[in-house]
């Protein structure tokens, strides 16, 4: 019986072979990105997932309440990892560690700057990655160890083994290979190319001893541990939350509070609010899972529409049926299955398309994403999707066709009428809604995107470069500073805490002029030396800048930290910061250094006489950009053999800063437009079956003097209705999504009606363009043929 089922059911797509491919083009398609979407949206879940344990791994964090807004931070001090270590017995393992800055390795003449961490020892006892050579127990053991991955390996040892083989690390000391590591996957948050022990930290790094020593305050260092089995997280909260507390004179211990999150958590929620980790990269996910279905569901709708709309040529064959004793179970079954197999031929050409298109989705999204054939769990749920689709596709065609009356169908005197026609309506202007909403979307995206982009920054990033400083460079700074000035090569060069697009320290006002009682400010701190100011073209507004050494005892804020302070004339006031009272000399122009959509943040500005860890410089305007790296690769080599030539165009660097909201708007962009592809499939067949149900209105309308102009407009006028009518449904929905969306930026732009207007006027022109094809072709059929069976 079921044989004889799917057997009709191909037949019947083989005898309709243009609705046919417009069906199983539309459902394919929204196959493809339910498949896209649910691959991304499982790549995304997966993140840290493939840890042993991952579940009992958690990061320290740190709640400070600013003046009752709670701010948190991943930062926090080496004494409270002691404390956590020897307080807490429901923790396992206590790892402290430090991720700030790449460092140099060297092996012969190969030389290598890569990013790693310096780690405690237990380190890789809680997170077990994949170790190729040496045990989680021992290879962090010796604080002169260093564990490479295998990518890293590779590029300094080749097919050399590695293990127990030496690598200069920072031009400093030699460290013996200890352990290989598996490079880690895309779907990890950590990614690191080498680990040191933290004892080697300690013992080359005497400000590190000291920290460790100086209390809850020094929170310069990332925290994690791990849970004993059995040990839930809501058991250890009220035993962690109070530790800084017990330090009675420290305002910024009293005002912290110690919290944990999971793992699982790490990628998806970021965001905190009010001590709470509320959102982050979760929002999009779940938007694009949304998105996913809603596409899908078009596409089930387009399905509905074609094969309902050709229901007097169907219901011949269902009166036969019912006839010779079929009953309407027997119909519904057969029907069902027809859809199963559009379904199924449709997921074989997503599933091709999908594997074509993973590349370039991979590139837009920044995932590694491939098609897991070989996993059952896989083919499941994905065998259970186009079940899913096949019965949503097809149910009304079922039920509506295994509904017609025999009688009157044999007779001749069943017509679909307008009562049939409504529920079309209404799944188009449905279709349409949706898509006319992503529209909508994605040029706020755009919009919102460009604003930013077009915001002033407060200084120039124009042909200005960074480099992380070295033990070699900071020796030699003064010397290459002269010789790059002298060769012409930079017009301006300094040195910072912090690169040009980034503030890397954040620390409390003690005391400063007309400060409430217990109140505290903490803002950006940046160490700077000479030249800073002119090298960034960062304007100073009041007062002077830095005059070189005798000014380390003084300060200037941008605009932001004067406004926060409440100083009317800040010029040589007094503040108490780390102990020392300082004095302002100047205050700057906002700089946006962080986000390009929220406020410039308060930063203080101090005068160092040490090396810092950022050469920032402007290339000088005589130079092009590929003779000046040439030269400058010539002199940092010279006066930095040990380590390679390693920059960063500060514009790209600031660019970067938009990759989420770039990412959301292609996305967005390409989601639109296929389900504006998928509703247009759905209504070029619909033309054509309209345009093919009043050939002979045409023709006796032709006949009696109609223009080509007047049968268009006839055809298309229904259809650019029901686009209008879905524009207007669309309008308000996507204004309550999209200013719900920009509530997130403080630096927003507007919505006014011009996107709702551009929106709809381009779904009605997309609209025009599809349905003129058959509506011109039916338009200038010569009449004779469709009336001389009359």
């Amino acid at each position: 019986m079921f044989r004889n089922y799917f057997k009709t059911a191909w037949r019947h797509i083989l005898r309709n072979k243009g609705y046919s491919a417009l069906n199983i083009l539309g459902l394919g398609t929204g196959m493809v990105v339910a498949l896209l979407i649910g691959l991304w949206v499982h790549y995304e879940y997966s993140y840290d997932k493939f840890l042993p344990d991952y579940e009992r791994l958690y990061q320290v964090r740190r709640n400070f309440n600013s003046n009752g807004d709670i701010l948190n931070f991943t930062t926090n001090s080496l004494a409270l990892a002691d404390a956590l270590r020897n307080e807490v017995p429901e923790i396992e393992y206590v790892a402290e560690s430090d991720w700030m800055s790449a460092h140099g390795l060297k092996v012969g003449e190969k030389k290598l700057y890569l990013n790693g961490g310096q780690v405690n020892s237990d380190f890789l006892k809680m997170f077990r990655f994949p170790l190729l050579a040496g045990t989680p127990d021992l290879v962090l053991k010796d604080p002169y160890s260093i564990v490479l991955t295998e990518s890293t390996a590779q590029a300094l040892f080749g097919d050399e083994d590695p293990l127990n083989q030496t690598v200069r690390f920072d031009n400093k000391h030699d460290l013996k290979v200890t352990g290989i590591l598996k490079d880690l996957p895309g779907n990890s948050t950590f990614q690191f190319k080498y680990l040191v022990p933290f004892s080697y930290y300690e013992a080359t790094e005497n400000f590190v001893k000291e920290q460790r020593r100086g209390g809850f305050s020094e929170n310069s260092y990332q925290i994690f541990t791990k849970l004993k089995p059995g040990i839930s997280y809501a058991q250890v909260a009220p035993k962690i939350k109070n530790i800084t507390k017990r330090e009675k004179n420290n305002p910024n211990a009293q005002n912290s509070e110690v919290v944990m999150q999971a793992m699982a958590r790490w990628h998806l929620y970021s965001e905190y609010e009010n001590g709470q980790d509320t959102g982050g990269f979760i929002e999009y996910v779940r938007m694009f899972s949304v998105i996913g279905g809603l596409i899908l569901l078009i596409a089930c709708i387009n399905f509905i529409n074609l094969t309902t709309a050709r229901s007097e040529k169907r219901a011949r064959e269902v009166g036969v049926r019912k006839a010779i004793g079929s009953q309407r179970k027997d119909l519904v079954i057969q029907f069902l299955i027809e859809s199963l197999v559009f379904a199924l031929l449709a997921f074989v050409w997503a599933l091709a398309l999908v594997q074509l298109a993973l590349p370039a989705f991979n590139t837009i999204t920044g995932s590694i994403i491939k098609l897991p054939l070989l996993n059952v769990s896989f083919w499941g749920i994905t065998l259970g999707g186009v079940l899913l689709t096949a019965l949503l596709a097809g149910s009304r065609p079922a039920f509506y066709f295994s509904s017609f009356n025999p009688v009157k169908v044999l007779k001749g005197s069943l017509h679909a009428g307008k009562a049939a026609a409504l529920p079309r309506k209404i799944l188009v202007v449905l279709q349409f809604s949706c898509s006319i909403t992503l529209i909508i979307s994605t040029i706020i995206i755009y919009r919102q995107i460009q604003h930013a982009k077009d915001r002033p920054t407060g200084f120039s990033l124009n042909r200005l470069m960074v480099t992380e400083s070295n033990s070699d460079l900071s020796k030699n700074y003064l010397v290459l500073k002269n010789e790059l000035q002298q060769q012409g090569i930079v017009s301006n060069i300094t040195q910072a805490s912090s690169s040009a697009t980034g503030i890397y320290w954040h620390s409390d006002v003690d005391q400063w002029p007309g400060k409430h009682a217990g109140e505290t400010v903490e803002m950006g701190v940046i160490m700077v030396a000479d030249d800073y100011f002119k090298t960034l073209g960062i304007q100073v507004v009041q007062g002077r800048d830095f005059s070189g050494k005798s000014d380390t005892m003084s300060v200037i804020f941008n605009e932001a930290a004067i406004k926060r302070l409440r100083l009317n004339d800040p010029i040589n006031q007094t503040i108490t910061f780390n102990g020392q009272q300082v004095r302002i000399v100047g205050v700057t122009k906002d700089a946006l250094m962080e986000s390009p959509f929220a406020s410039a943040e308060p930063t203080m500005f101090r005068y160092s006489a040490y090396p810092q860890p950022f050469i920032t410089y402007r290339l000088a305007p005589g130079i092009s950009t590929q003779d000046a790296i040439v030269k400058l690769t010539a002199l940092f080599n010279k006066y930095s053999p040990a380590f390679p030539f390693d920059y960063q165009f500060a514009d790209q660097s600031y660019a970067r800063k938009f990759n989420l909201e770039i990412l959301i708007g292609k996305l967005a962009g390409v989601f639109a437009s296929l389900a504006i592809f998928i509703s247009c499939l759905g209504l070029f067949g619909l033309a054509a079956f309209i345009a093919e149900q009043r050939t002979k209105e045409i023709g006796i309308r032709k006949v009696l003097g109609a223009s080509v102009w007047q049968v268009w407009l006839l055809l298309s006028k229904d259809f650019m209705l029901l686009v209008v009518v879905s524009c207007v449904i669309a309008s308000p929905l996507a204004l309550y999504f999209l200013q719900n969306w920009l509530q997130k930026y403080t630096y927003r732009i507007d919505i006014g009606v011009g996107v709702f207007i551009l929106a709809g006027v381009l779904a009605l022109f997309i609209t025009l363009l599809t349905i003129s094809f058959q509506a011109i072709k039916a338009a200038v059929a010569n009449p004779v043929k469709s009336l001389r069976s009359e």
